[in-house]
């Protein structure tokens, strides 16, 4: 029997049936690869460029980067935008064009984020070899820079044969679209097997629709989770990004109102409940609330909805301090459900929320649970009034007065983005989410340079929402190319740029280990030859303008203030730049992290921190 087929050559085999893939769940559909990032040079131009071309911005829209690992922080940011229903595919060129690839696809994996990644690789024929930016190994002859990315991608191959690239295709989306198996999918393209031609099965081409499941729970799973929230006298509930993914929101809200636990939020689950539901107690961990911290301590179970559990939620092992504390895990990937001995209930978050919330009809926690947890959370609200509050509007402002200013100005549906340096636990502490979207903090990672690349896949997943980009002059230096793109492309995304003059996280963690800031600050040399001199002329706000945005500078609280409004009433990509007054603001934390001190040391400071890491660390337990 004949059947119809395409000749195609393998890039334009690939751009077409990545055209034709969607994801579905709940009746709602979406472009599974809503659009392509690229860089061309010699292992993609000529093929995967070539097959852009030819197919057309309506077939497969392209997105002009400036640099590799941006493109894939644009795409991560575009895929957490809409739930991982879209993401979108990078392609490179051989050698560092590929290599730049790796931190963006582990920040992918780390936080179970869709990425397609199509370098450019050598030639399967080897007929020319070595190529021009090919790595030669003296015992491997088929290994290639590509396979840098192995340990960073969910799904790995080489598409040495044009006929691979069928059962390849589909497991990449296979991945791409499942809930649990979900991270950077890499299809590394040997540079002649992209331009080789090959006749296609037309059904290769045809829609395929990926259905994104909301497993069930299973019965016994349910029935024993239930008995452990019924035996409960503390119960707390940990949301993670799981929430957000499932879009799990309502049937959260739905939960708590009918139960009465509270709840704190991971780095990745902060907005799971509006901010003034008096059932949010925000942060949890290290960089968490007080009110939340020490509820933490004294749960006796602890419902984790959607999380992995990192180190700074669990304060390194330390925090869930209640001597017969339990877990009950709410999770779609039994990996993690598994987590700290917990009781599962391997399901979606909203699945899983929904059959709670009806096999507890009735039940509810102790009317003086909820009193205690109220009560703590009024105190922490008036600690944020305080710290966002400048009673001098003609001041410098601290960082937690640029963060009380910004709350003033945004909106319930804007965005605000983060990721590295002091930011990330100002915000985790202080920040008031007023939708599930507002708050996206990248902190699998914690990757320096995330920000405005991330604003620009926002911008491109929900086009006329207000996207606030935060960045420190530190992360600011790693990555500011994507201004250009922005620019380029008419996307207002908004820079919020704090200069501190220097890492200011990493330099408050350095003195509080024994590492004395050693480092951390940008500035002249002195005389003895430490990084301790007058603060560097370097003047970011020009550096900003000569990449095209415009800038508004604000020296004091009320200029502060006026440049958030001006830029977010603008519709063109907006900087505001202020330099803020260094004293610590932001309340200590409540729960502590385990950075290993020196053992043994000469400097004083070391054996300090040494003697204090000693007291803390006895604190850890393993749950079992």
């Amino acid at each position: 029997m004949s059947r119809s087929t395409l000749r195609l050559t393998v890039a334009q085999a690939l751009v077409r049936f990545l055209a034709a893939q969607y994801t579905e769940r709940d009746g709602v559909r979406h472009r599974l690869i809503a659009g392509t990032w690229g860089i061309f040079g010699h292992g993609n131009v000529a093929g995967i460029g070539q097959a852009l071309l030819e197919a057309g911005e309506e077939t497969m829209p392209f997105h002009q980067g400036r640099n590799e690992q941006a493109m894939v922080h644009a795409a991560v940011g575009h895929a957490r935008q809409l739930n991982r229903l879209s993401a979108q595919a990078v392609t490179t060129s051989i050698g560092p064009g590929a290599t730049n690839l790796v931190t963006g696809a582990a920040l992918a994996t780390v936080n179970r984020l869709p990425v397609l990644l199509l370098p450019g690789d050598y030639f399967a024929t080897r007929a020319a070899d070595p190529l021009l930016q090919q790595l030669e190994h003296p015992v491997e002859a088929d290994l290639s820079v590509n396979d840098t990315l192995r340990p960073v991608s969910r799904y790995f191959d080489r598409i040495t044969r044009p006929e691979a690239l069928i059962p390849s295709a589909l497991n990449a989306m296979r991945v791409l679209a499942d809930p649990v198996e979900t991270g950077a999918v890499t299809l590394a393209l040997p540079q002649d097997v992209q331009a080789e031609a090959y006749d296609w099965p037309e059904e290769f081409f045809a829609d395929r629709i990926w259905h994104v499941r909301r497993p069930a729970p299973e019965p016994a799973e349910l029935a024993a989770a239930v008995e452990a929230l019924r035996g409960a006298r503390r119960p707390l509930i940990v949301a993670g990004g799981g929430v957000h993914h499932s879009e799990a929101e309502p049937a959260l809200k739905a939960f708590v109102e009918a139960t009465g636990i509270p709840v704190a939020s991971t780095q990745a689950g902060k907005g799971s409940l509006r901010y003034d539901h008096p059932a949010d107690l925000g942060g949890v961990g290290h960089t968490g609330t007080a009110v939340a911290d020490e509820l933490a301590r004294t749960a006796d179970l602890v419902i984790g909805v959607g999380t992995r559990y990192t180190d700074f939620t669990t304060a390194s092992a330390t925090l869930f301090q209640e001597p017969g504390v339990r877990f009950v895990n709410v999770n779609v990937a039994a990996f993690d459900a598994h987590k700290l001995s917990a009781r599962t209930l391997v399901v979606d978050a909203r699945a899983g929320l929904e059959a709670l919330t009806e096999a507890l009809s009735g039940h509810r926690v102790d009317a003086a649970y909820e009193a205690e947890y109220r009560a703590g959370k009024e105190r922490w609200e008036q600690v944020v009034d305080a710290v966002y509050r400048a009673d001098d509007e003609h001041a410098v402002p601290t960082q937690t007065q640029v963060l009380g200013a910004l709350d003033a100005v945004v909106g319930d549906d804007d965005v605000v983005i983060n990721a590295a340096g002091s930011l990330p636990g100002d915000l985790h502490k202080l920040w008031r989410a007023r939708s599930p979207r507002q708050y996206h903090l990248e902190y699998g990672f914690s990757c320096m340079g995330y920000e405005i690349p991330a604003g620009i896949g926002v911008q491109q997943a929900a086009p006329g929402t207000p996207v606030w980009s935060l960045v420190g002059d530190g992360t600011y230096l790693m990555m500011p190319t994507e201004i250009v793109t922005a620019v380029q492309e008419g996307l207002p995304v908004n820079l919020v740029l704090i200069q501190n003059h220097g890492y200011a996280s990493i330099g408050g963690l350095s003195e509080s280990v024994g590492g004395e800031r050693f480092g951390t600050a940008y500035r002249y040399r002195a005389a003895d030859s430490t990084f301790t001199g007058a603060p560097l002329p370097v003047d970011l706000a020009a550096n900003v303008a000569s990449l095209g945005m415009d800038v508004l500078r604000a020296k004091t609280v009320r200029e502060l203030r006026d440049a958030l409004a001006t830029a977010r009433a603008s519709d063109r990509p907006t900087c505001v730049y202020v330099e803020t007054d260094p004293t610590p603001t932001a309340p200590a934390a409540a729960a502590w992290w385990d950075v290993p001190v020196a053992e043994v040391a000469s400097r004083e400071a070391a054996t300090r921190a040494r003697e204090l890491y000693d007291q803390h660390v006895v604190d850890r337990r393993h749950h079992l």
